[in-house]
């Protein structure tokens, strides 16, 4: 792989076998043991690795394993398993380092790498930086007995569901719900934990093959959701993707409810419950103004940060803050997870469900949401953001919206491109003035 920033907001990603091969598998998984252990991590320290279902993430699996056993670590295999339920695994068990194999919500050909440092929390920004910095340098390898060793760990999926269901307490009896887990990672635990919760479910992205993972599904395709909420007369449907680290929900009527619209209404029920610490909430620079404004109205204070549930969880951290999220499907309940986790999300927004009695779309209807306007833009260069050509139409178009609206441009960290987000008082204006920007972008980038 190339580049002059391999990790973005979540991980190395690339295509499978083009970009990101075994031996750069290999050779990561070495880098990183060798940083860990500049910065204090024990000799013979103790990694947890998980994937998602691609096909994919069995030779990745193979060769980052590979690589952390050539630097002495000992390795601890849990299959297929939620991002989340990695993250736990790696705090619960005190283990040293977690590995994920997922391209999260990408495309099946892609894959990924995600590190988890101790307590199950992403590695910061500067060790990230100097694992990329040292990734070819030649280590002095273990021999011997200081090899590391490799097991397995049987029970990873049912102690990941034993402590989201020891966080669930109210029972999700009467609810019917419909679960698409985007042939994902949660594709036989989502279903379970909600039937267990109580609720009456109806699973639909659920049969991976290895090869459908997202395809046409999931939290970023909630139409087969939608269809499948009217037909079955349900009370909501929860959509995640391929990782299960984002929850998407629709209600009875087939409307849309957006991760901004499930931090509101959790940050409402928490607040109500006296549980929102300085009754403050975590966005970021991505979310609607309609969900400031709720909050604002609620007496609820929001802190926005970069893109990425990283920074989010990194301004919970500085703040002493319990809640935060993303528009994408993102939320950290800080209590009880060290990353976005999207059944405990589900379990969260259900549950709240459950107790009031209150229908999903009436609860997300307190965001009022303003005209919003993504348009993602195909780039070689992500740094074209920041071209002179670029920065006069952002110009040109917050000029035109004045004080109603606002534009953000900013490159995609998982993907080679660049997000076009415009928001506005009318739609038309939200329309336009994002077409002006993305088409100043598209000529900029020869396309």
């Amino acid at each position: 792989m190339s580049g002059s920033r391999l990790f973005g907001t979540d991980g190395v990603r690339g295509i499978a076998n083009v970009d990101l091969t075994p031996g750069f598998a290999l050779q990561i998984a070495t880098a990183t043991i060798g940083v860990l252990r500049s910065r204090g991590t024990p000799e013979r320290p103790t990694v947890v690795v998980g994937r998602d279902t691609r096909a994919s993430g069995e030779m990745l699996e193979a060769a980052v394993v590979a690589g952390l056993t050539s630097a002495g670590a000992d390795v601890l295999l849990t299959g297929v398993l939620p991002t989340p339920g990695v993250a736990y695994l790696v705090d619960s068990l005190g283990a040293d380092l977690g590995v994920v194999l997922s391209a999260s919500h990408n495309p099946m050909p892609d894959n990924g790498i995600k590190f988890f440092g101790p307590g199950g929390r992403k590695l910061a920004d500067e060790t990230e930086a100097e694992i990329e910095r040292r990734l070819y340098e030649e280590w002095d390898r273990p021999f011997g007995a200081d090899v590391g060793r490799v097991s397995t760990l049987p029970d990873a999926a049912s102690r990941y569901v034993e402590h989201l269901l020891g966080l669930s307490v109210e029972p999700l009896t009467g609810l019917r719900v419909v679960v698409d887990a985007a042939h994902g990672s949660a594709s036989y635990l989502a279903p379970d934990v909600y039937r267990k919760a109580g609720a009456e479910v109806i699973a639909i992205g659920c049969e991976p093959t290895g090869l459908n993972i997202n395809d046409g599904v999931g939290s970023t395709h909630l139409e087969p959701l939608r269809r499948a909420v009217l037909e079955h007369h349900a009370d909501l449907g929860i959509a995640h993707d391929g990782d299960a680290d984002r929850c998407l929900a629709v209600a009875a009527d087939g409307t849309i409810v957006d991760g901004d619209a499930i931090l509101a209404i959790c940050a409402l029920g928490m607040h109500a419950r006296g549980e929102l610490a300085h009754d403050t909430v975590v966005t970021t620079v991505m979310t609607n103004l309609g969900f400031t404004r709720a909050m604002a109205e609620a007496g609820i204070s929001v802190v926005q940060t970069a893109v990425g549930d990283r920074y989010v969880l990194e301004a919970m951290n500085e703040h002493s803050l319990v809640l935060g999220g993303e528009q994408s499907g993102h939320v950290v309940f800080k209590r009880h997870a060290t990353t976005g986790d999207g059944m405990l999300t589900a379990l969260q927004l259900m549950g709240w469900i459950a107790r009031t009695g209150t229908p999903l779309a009436k609860l997300a209807a307190v965001v009022q949401r303003m005209p919003q306007v993504l348009v993602n833009v195909q780039v070689r260069d992500r740094r074209i953001a920041s071209y002179p050509e670029v920065a006069a139409a952002v110009r040109a178009a917050e000029a035109r919206l004045g004080s109603s609206g606002r534009v953000l441009l900013r490159p995609s960290g998982t993907e080679p491109l660049v997000r076009v987000m415009v928001e506005a008082s009318t739609q038309a204006d939200a329309d336009e003035c994002a077409q002006l920007v993305a088409d100043a972008v598209r000529q900029a980038a020869g396309s």
